[in-house]
C-alpha cells in the first residue's frame, strides 16, 4: 500500500515537472511578415521591430495570454521610398499611430499542436476581432509559434485618398509570423 501511494505521489508530480512556460520572446528569431498584391504582382514586405508580452504553456494552452505590438515604422518593402510611403499618412500614418497591436483572447487547441487565437488587432486606431491560426513546436528551450491569416486593409484604413481603391493596391493583406520564445 505504501508502495502505491508513493507511486501516485511521484506520478502527480511529473506534470508540474514537465510544464514549461513560453514567456521571453527571441526577436532575433522572430519575423512579422506581410504579402499584398499591387496590380496583380504578389509583393512581399516585413516588420524589423515588434515586442510581445507572451505566457503559454503547452500543457494549458486556453490559460495562454499574448499581446504584440508592431513599430509601423519598421516596415520594409523591399524599397526605402516604398517604406517612406507606407509610413505616410494615407497608409500607416505613423506619426499619428506609431504601433498596430494584437491581443489576445480565446485560445482553442485544435490538437496536433495547432491553435486558433481569438483576438483584438488595433492599426490607426481601428480595432478588429480577428482569429489567427498558429501552431507551435517546442525546439529545446525554445518554443515557436507559426501561422497566418488575412486583414482587408480597408477595415483600418490603410490607404486612404486615393488609395482607397482596390485597383492597383488589393484589399486583403496576409500577415505572416514565426514567434520564437524562450523559457523563463
Amino acid at each position: 500500500m505504501k508502495r502505491l501511494a508513493f507511486a501516485l505521489a511521484f506520478a502527480t508530480l511529473i506534470p508540474a515537472a514537465h510544464a514549461v512556460e513560453y514567456t521571453q520572446l527571441q526577436a532575433d528569431k522572430s519575423t512579422v511578415n506581410f504579402v499584398y498584391k499591387q496590380m496583380g504582382v504578389a509583393v512581399d514586405g516585413k516588420f524589423r521591430k515588434f515586442s510581445s508580452q507572451l505566457n503559454f504553456d503547452p500543457a494549458k494552452p486556453t490559460a495562454a495570454k499574448a499581446s504584440f505590438a508592431v513599430e509601423l515604422a519598421s516596415v520594409d518593402t523591399g524599397a526605402p521610398e516604398g517604406d517612406e510611403e507606407v509610413a505616410g499618412k494615407p497608409w500607416f500614418n505613423t506619426k499619428a499611430f506609431p504601433t498596430a497591436k494584437f491581443v489576445s483572447g480565446i485560445v482553442k487547441p485544435l490538437g496536433g499542436n495547432k491553435y486558433e487565437v481569438a483576438g483584438q488587432l488595433t492599426i490607426k486606431g481601428k480595432t478588429q476581432d480577428v482569429i489567427v491560426p498558429a501552431t507551435f513546436t517546442a525546439q529545446g528551450n525554445s518554443g515557436v509559434f507559426d501561422g497566418a491569416f488575412t486583414i482587408r486593409r480597408a477595415d483600418f484604413s490603410i490607404g486612404e485618398g486615393a488609395w482607397a481603391k482596390f485597383d492597383i493596391v488589393a484589399n486583403d493583406v496576409q500577415i505572416k509570423f514565426r514567434i520564437t520564445a524562450s523559457t523563463k
